[in-house]
């Protein structure tokens, strides 16, 4: 029995066209403790394949993180199959705010380690112990609190386009470097002040909020379901909306537009921009923010190298590419030494820092 994926993407984005069907973006996530997760895995592939269910999951002894797409004449059906699984019956699911039928276009399930990866040894933490839960109109009243410090958990180039105002945004790559970072920085705060953390769906702050409760804060808060859900919340109650920008989501859509404020800037010239793209170079595929005019300059490319590349005839550049990963700068989110503007704010930054 087939328990893979087997048509390209580009194949699959024809088959959505072709069917006409509008579809559903949604996530969820659950910690539980799991047997088996491979299982797991293979029944929600045999399942969900034959719903035209799409996206990225990862299943792990700790419990599922789900980022999917679905035919919205079926949602009743994939929400009848979750609740006849013990630990995801009634679970919340986060609509997204944004649909896009493109949001995924292969389904992805995958067993790990953990859903989210941690870097942590300790074992000794209960990952099930988990903060206080707070919806949209308690955590607006929670972080107007002076006695609150409010934690953004993700990750640098999330938070560069939104963020909560007076959010703590952690200069970071990974959510593994953010934990030690935080608890050294707010150590002196684990008895006094309302330890408050958000990120985009909730999952990344629940396991934080154990961790922090492990390590002694006494006050630990999460916005429950994320910004995904905050914002939600907000639409439908007509509530005071704390968020700025835009809320950054990995799947093809990039981001979701909470207000209309662009408070971040184009990579390469500085100007307003909260766009993310990806390199053109195939070889290179860095994420960066990239405007319009630097675009159009530079054929989607994040440096004239990589536009001479993408220039040259598809069967060179796979010639070149042949036989090399990917380039690490992939991994930077747009940290690279060749983005001019980002780096003209590092050097403002050090600048600052030693003053």
């Amino acid at each position: 029995m087939q328990l893979y994926n087997k048509l390209s993407a580009k194949e699959r984005a024809e088959l959505i066209e072709s069917t006409g069907k509008e579809r559903l973006t949604l996530s969820f996530y659950q910690y539980a403790n799991i047997g088996n997760p491979q299982i797991l895995r293979d029944h929600l592939f045999i399942t969900w394949n034959a719903l035209d269910v799409l996206g990225r999951i990862y299943v792990a002894s700790e419990g599922i993180n789900a980022q999917l797409s679905l035919p919205a004449d079926r949602f009743n059906a994939f929400k009848t199959h979750l609740d006849s699984i013990d630990f995801l019956k009634d679970i919340r699911l986060n609509i997204a705010i944004e649909q896009d039928n493109m949001s995924f276009l292969k389904l992805k399930i995958k067993v790990r380690d953990k859903i989210v990866a941690d870097g942590l040894a300790d074992d000794t933490f209960d990952v099930t112990n988990k903060g206080i839960h707070v919806a949209a109109e308690t955590f607006n009243a929670l972080i107007e609190d002076e006695n609150t410090i409010l934690v953004d958990m993700r990750n640098h180039y999330e938070s560069e386009i939104g963020h909560f105002k007076n959010a703590i945004t952690p200069d970071v790559d990974t959510f593994r470097e953010s934990l030690d970072i935080i608890e050294d920085d707010l150590k002196a705060h684990k008895e006094d002040k309302n330890l408050v953390m958000y990120c985009t769906g909730g999952i990344r702050c629940e396991k934080a909020s154990a961790y922090f409760k492990h390590k002694g804060f006494k006050k630990v808060y999460q916005l429950e379901g994320g910004i995904i859900e905050y914002t939600r919340q907000v639409n439908e109650n007509s509530l005071e909306n704390k968020f700025i920008g835009k809320n950054f989501v990995f799947d093809d859509r990039r981001a979701e537009k909470i207000s209309e404020d662009v408070i971040a800037s184009c990579h390469q010239c500085g100007t307003p921009c909260d766009t993310h793209v990806n390199c053109a170079n195939e070889a290179c595929h860095l994420l960066f923010i990239q405007c319009e005019t630097c675009k159009d300059e530079l054929d989607n490319c994040c440096s004239t190298s990589c536009k001479e590349v993408v220039g040259l005839p598809y069967e060179t550049q796979k010639a070149l590419r042949k036989g090399q990963g990917n380039s690490n700068d992939i991994f930077k989110k747009g940290r690279a030494e060749h983005l001019p503007y980002k780096k003209d704010l590092r050097n403002i930054f050090e600048t600052l820092k030693n003053k």
